[in-house]
């Protein structure tokens, strides 16, 4: 089995991956993601503006549509279809500087995937992030209505330093 359910109270603070959506305005949130468990690499640079491109196809199981508007930015992808490993690894030969991959349960608004590995011994050196369902779809929904290719995030997010940061998450996260 691929993936195991965790809920945030087994996870420990720094197994959280924060980012910014500094645009469009309207899901301008910090978000919580959890990188992948056994594979990727980790964030070394802070990317104060990078693109968050929605993958098309949105499961990015293969050759992607729009792979020339991820390179070198990072991708937004759905969980399904494939491994979490194949879909870093598809975004990683499209030249993608790292991949948040959400959840397909549009409703999960708690719940954290484990990512693992698969059995295919390969290995992926972007960083892989996992999002909630209803993080993903709201994004998504979010760049649909505005008619937009992308959003512009902020990552990673260092949300020690920023004393409001609970007033800057998502209105439809609680905890």
């Amino acid at each position: 089995i691929q993936a195991s359910v965790l809920s945030p109270p087994g996870l420990r603070i720094h197994e959280y991956l924060y980012f910014q959506v500094l645009s469009p305005g309207d899901i301008r949130y910090i978000f919580t993601a959890t990188p992948a468990k056994d594979f990727g690499g980790v964030f070394n640079t802070r990317y104060e503006q990078i693109h968050l491109v929605p993958a098309d196809p949105p499961e990015a199981c293969g050759e992607l549509n729009n792979g020339v508007f991820i390179q070198d930015q990072i991708a937004l992808v759905e969980r399904g279809g494939c491994s979490f490993l194949s879909k870093t690894r598809v975004v990683q030969e499209h030249g993608g500087r790292a991949v948040i991959i959400a959840d397909n349960a549009y409703d999960n608004d708690s719940f954290y995937i484990e990512m693992i590995q698969d059995s295919s011994r390969r290995t992926a050196d972007i960083p892989a992030l996992f999002l909630l369902g209803r993080d993903g779809y709201m994004i998504r929904r979010s760049l649909e209505q505005h008619g937009l290719p992308w959003a512009v995030i902020s990552i990673p997010v260092n949300v020690t330093s920023i004393p409001t940061y609970e007033m800057m998450q998502p209105p439809w996260t609680f905890w």
